[in-house]
Order: C-alpha cells, then sequence, then structure tokens
C-alpha cells in the first residue's frame, strides 16, 4: 500500500471536504480520465480507477472513517475492513448519477427521462419571401402559400382507426425506452435507447387510420399572412409562433421561421442601416456649384453642390437611410459619390467652345495677343477690361454649352 497515493489528494480536495464537494471532484476526474474518451490510453485508463477507488471510499460515511483512522492499511486483509488483499467491493450506488451526466442515459440512475406521452411542442418549419429593396427598407406584407400539416380529422390526431384506440407499447411498458444491462469492471452499465417497436412513442397503433395512414396528421395548403417590418435585412428570419408543425399529446403548435431574400436595387446599396449610392452631377455644376437632384428612398432630393466639387467626392444626407427594426422613426444615413459626367458626343460649337475655354483657364488668348504685338506695332494691347470681359463670355458660352448638353 505505500505505492498508494491518499484519497484526498487523489481527488485534490481538503480532509474537510463535505460530500458534494467530493462528489464534484470525482466527476471532473470522471469525465477527464474516463476510458471512453481515451481509448487505448493505459494511463487514463489507471488514473480514472485510481479516482473510482477514491471516490468509493470517500463517498462512503463509514469507509471514510476508517480511512481517517487507519489509511490504506484499513482496507489491507486481516485488518477489520471490508474486502481482501487487493482490492474490496466498492458500492457503485450513486456512480450512475455522476456518469449519467457525463453520457446521458449511458449509466443507470443518471438524467431524467422524457415521458413519452407528455405534451411536446411541434417542430419547427421553415420558408423564405423574396422582397424588394424598398419593401425591405419600408416594410410590407407578404402571402405565403405553404404546406402545413394538420390533425387528421378523422382520427382526431391519434392516427388509430375510428373506433380503435393505440394500445400500451408490450417491449417497452409505454415508456418509450428500452434498457440494456450489462457487468462491467466500473460496475453496473445501463444502455438506454428508443424503443423499437413503437419508435419513441409508448403506444402501438393496431389499426391505423385510412386517412392519414397512421400518423394523426394530414398535410393540406395554407395561405399565411407576413408582415415584414421595416428596416429588415437580407438573410434576417422573422418567427411566427404557432405556425409550425402540430404538437404531440396536445402540446402546442412549433413555430413557423420565415427568412427573408432581398433582391438587389440597381441603384442603392445597403449595409446595416446605411445606404449606398452614385449620383452623376455635370461639370458645369461641379465647377461653379449649384442645386442638383439626387435620388433617394424616399425619392429624389435637392442637394447644393459646392464650387470646386471633384469627382468621387463623398457627401451625407442624414436620416435619409434604413429606418431601423426596433424603432422605424429612427433611421441611418444614406452615403452619395458624385460622379462627375463627361459628355460624349459634342457638335462643333460645343467643341470650339470647349477648346475657347481651355484656352482661357492655359492662358493661351495672352500668349498670341504677344506675339501680334510684335508683328504689328499699330496693335493695341488689349485693356485688362477687354481680357476680363472676354474670359466671361467664354464662360457664359461654357455654362450655357454644358447646361443645353445636360438638358439633352
Amino acid at each position: 500500500m505505500a505505492d498508494k497515493r491518499d484519497y484526498y489528494e487523489v481527488l485534490g480536495v481538503d480532509r474537510n471536504a463535505d460530500d458534494a464537494a467530493i462528489k464534484k471532484a470525482y466527476r471532473v476526474l470522471a469525465k477527464k480520465y474516463h476510458p471512453d474518451f481515451h481509448p487505448g490510453d493505459k494511463e487514463a485508463e489507471e488514473k480514472f480507477k485510481e479516482a473510482s477507488e477514491a471516490y468509493a471510499v470517500l463517498s462512503d460515511k463509514e469507509k471514510r472513517a476508517q480511512y481517517d483512522q487507519f489509511g490504506h492499511a484499513a482496507f489491507e486483509q486481516g485488518a477489520g475492513g471490508p474486502g481482501g488483499a487487493g482490492g474490496f467491493g466498492f458500492d457503485f450506488g450513486d456512480m450512475g448519477d455522476i456518469f449519467g451526466d457525463i453520457f446521458g442515459g449511458m449509466f443507470g440512475g443518471g438524467g431524467s427521462r422524457r415521458d413519452p406521452n407528455a405534451p411536446q411542442q411541434g417542430s419547427n418549419t421553415r420558408a423564405s419571401v423574396r422582397i424588394t429593396f424598398s419593401e425591405a427598407a419600408f416594410g410590407c406584407k407578404k402571402e405565403l402559400d405553404l404546406n402545413l400539416k394538420e390533425e387528421c380529422e378523422k382520427c382526431h390526431g391519434t392516427g388509430a382507426k375510428p373506433g380503435t384506440s393505440p394500445v400500451t407499447c408490450t417491449k417497452c411498458g409505454g415508456k418509450g425506452q428500452v434498457v440494456m444491462t450489462q457487468q462491467s469492471i466500473f460496475g453496473t452499465v445501463r444502455n438506454v435507447t428508443t424503443c423499437p417497436d413503437c419508435r419513441g412513442t409508448g403506444k402501438i397503433i393496431k389499426e391505423k387510420c385510412p386517412d392519414c395512414y397512421g400518423s394523426g396528421y394530414k398535410t393540406a395548403r395554407k395561405k399565411i399572412s407576413v408582415d415584414i417590418p421595416a428596416g429588415i435585412d437580407n438573410g434576417q428570419s422573422i418567427r411566427m409562433r404557432g405556425k409550425g408543425e402540430p404538437g404531440i399529446n396536445g402540446g402546442p403548435r412549433g413555430d413557423l421561421l420565415v427568412e427573408v431574400r432581398v433582391s438587389q436595387d440597381p441603384v442603392f446599396e445597403r449595409d446595416g442601416y446605411t445606404v449606398y449610392s452614385e449620383a452623376p452631377i455635370s461639370f458645369v455644376d461641379a465647377t461653379l456649384g449649384g442645386d442638383v437632384k439626387i435620388k433617394t428612398i424616399d425619392g429624389e432630393v435637392l442637394y447644393n453642390v459646392k464650387a470646386g466639387t471633384q469627382t468621387n467626392t463623398r457627401i451625407r444626407l442624414r436620416n435619409k437611410g434604413i429606418p431601423t427594426l426596433r424603432n422605424a422613426n429612427v433611421r441611418g444615413d444614406h452615403i452619395v459619390t458624385l460622379v462627375i459626367q463627361t459628355p460624349k458626343k459634342l457638335n462643333a460649337e460645343q467643341k470650339a467652345a470647349l477648346r475657347a475655354f481651355d484656352d482661357a483657364m492655359q492662358g493661351k488668348a495672352k500668349k498670341a495677343s504677344e506675339k501680334s504685338e510684335k508683328e504689328d506695332a499699330t496693335t493695341v494691347d488689349e485693356t485688362k477690361k477687354d481680357k476680363k470681359e472676354k474670359k466671361k463670355n467664354v464662360m457664359k458660352d461654357i455654362q450655357d454649352f454644358f447646361g443645353k448638353n445636360k438638358q439633352d
């Protein structure tokens, strides 16, 4: 016994630990080192046996008292302890409770079993609906045409032929589960499985209903109206309580989960509650500034573009985005990217006006004037007023040209 570790040390508890602390410590070790979790691992198997031996002693008041007084010698042959050399008869009385917590119903005594005859909620049903970008933003109402299970009117959900009733399953005794017991080195192991005869219902239908063929339900086509809230996004679902499959044994119906699929919009995109779009503006509006029309999900709005605006400039239209799901009065923003349009088709007059504008911007008119003065001494220099007037006329021609082109 000299090579045996102290039982309290094995479980990692104090000598004054109560029964609950000892049981909790063993549960942790049993889950950590159980051979089913470590197949072929001899070290884990030995640690599991050691913890089981320690728990078998310390969980028993009489054996714990003997161990506290005599140590491991209390269980050696001839020391007055129960059992003989090399071990003793461990009481695995509540081992099943511990293993039941770990493995469910595999070990005896563990976990509560579901009553197959108790009311059970029906299964949830899934469906999908496609809506537009605008419908997602402001909400809408849609009608779904679905195949749903309804209780059979002839047998009222029993599945049995009218005038007959289901009988208790003889294999499981109406429990819906069968237990197989076998002995192992760890004690009695009970494996609980669903009854193969009644499939967990605890009842056998000998004469099935001719309408539902024993299922208790019939499929019917139903129209269901769905209220889609404002602000819903692609991939989100709406839960409609009590619109799913019928319950079992008088239980409530399940829920209908409707997944919303939002079609793409040619103008707008969204990220959360923020809307993104592009707005074309003319060269003149970008250069001189002015009011431009911008499309939003609420319709067109006027926005004053600043003079000298560059292409790909982003502006924010506050509270013009998507309404939030929690409060439709609270909305996100609309981010607009301003894109300057370049004319593709120009007539001769428009091209000339554009070249004149370019010459005025580059100072070519001034260079041509200086060259002319050198060639002809009689030429009078243009006054600053003339230059300013000429430049003004050029800009007017350009503005008229782009205004006309914009209207076209």
